[in-house]
C-alpha cells in the first residue's frame, strides 16, 4: 500500500545517511541494523513481563528479519557492483540490448523501455552472465558514465507527483468557480445545484497552473527535481 500521508519524522533522513544521498552502502548497513533490531526484539518477547503467548509474533519478527536480512545483503552486494568491484555483461543475455550509456536512442518494446537506468535485478543479472565464458564486461562506473544528472528515482517521482495532485487539490478550493460560481472552500456544482466531486476544467486547469509554477512544473511533468542525481 501507498503512504500518502508522511509524518515529520518519516520525511527526516538525516539519521541514516551522512551526505545529501543515501549510498547502498549505508542503506546496507542500516538495515543490517534493523535486522538485528528485530531478532533482539523476537528473542526478547519470549520471556514477556505478562503471561501473553507471543509465538506468533515472534515468527513474523523473525520472518520480517531474514527478509530484510536477504535486503541488506543485496544492497551490500550492489554497492560493490557500483564501485566497479563486480565485473558486469555489457549486454543482457535474454536480448542482446546494451544498457547504460550505450543504451541511449535504443529501443526495447518487449522489456519496458531501454535499460538507461538499470534496476536491481537487472544489475544482478549482468552480473551473473558477466561469469559466462567468452562474456564482454564492463565495470558500473565505466558503463553508467555521464548518467545521472537531473536523475530521479520512481519511487520519489511518483511521491512528488502525489504531493503535486494534493497540493492542486487544495487550490482549486482557494479560486472561485466562473462556470458555476463556487466560492472559495465551495465545491463546483451542477446545473442543478448538486456539489461535484470533481471541479470545473477552468477551474482546474487555474489550480494546477498556480501550483506548477510554485513547484517549477511544466503541466503535470517536472521541470525541476530538487537534489536529482
Amino acid at each position: 500500500m501507498k503512504n500518502t500521508h508522511e509524518t515529520a519524522a518519516e520525511t527526516d533522513t538525516s539519521a541514516v545517511m551522512a551526505g545529501r544521498h543515501i549510498t547502498l552502502d549505508e542503506l546496507a548497513t542500516e538495515l543490517s541494523a534493523i535486522e538485528l533490531r528485530l531478532r533482539q526484539l523476537a528473542r526478547a518477547a519470549e520471556v514477556p513481563a505478562t503471561p501473553v503467548e507471543l509465538a506468533d509474533v515472534i515468527d513474523t519478527l523473525r520472518t520480517s528479519a531474514a527478509n530484510l536480512r536477504d535486503t541488506g545483503d543485496r544492497m551490500g552486494f550492489l554497492a560493490r557492483i557500483v564501485d566497479g568491484d563486480v565485473p558486469l555483461a555489457t549486454r543482457f543475455r535474454d536480448s542482446d540490448d546494451p544498457w547504460g550509456v550505450a543504451a541511449r536512442g535504443t529501443d526495447r518494446p518487449g522489456f519496458g523501455g531501454p535499460a538507461i537506468v538499470p534496476t536491481v535485478w537487472q544489475l544482478l543479472k549482468l552480473a551473473q552472465d558477466a561469469k559466462r565464458p567468452g562474456a564482454e564486461t564492463t565495470t558500473y562506473p565505466e558503463a553508467m558514465d555521464g548518467i545521472g544528472i537531473g536523475w530521479e528515482s520512481k519511487a520519489a517521482a511518483g511521491r512528488r507527483r502525489r504531493e503535486r495532485d494534493a497540493a492542486v487539490a487544495i487550490e482549486v478550493l482557494r479560486l472561485p468557480c466562473e462556470k458555476c460560481e463556487a466560492g472559495e472552500g465551495e465545491q463546483c456544482k451542477t446545473k442543478t445545484g448538486w456539489a461535484a466531486e470533481k471541479p470545473h476544467v477552468g477551474r482546474q486547469r487555474q489550480a494546477e497552473a498556480n501550483v506548477d509554477e510554485r513547484l517549477g512544473y511544466l503541466g503535470d511533468n517536472p521541470v525541476a527535481v530538487p537534489d536529482a542525481r
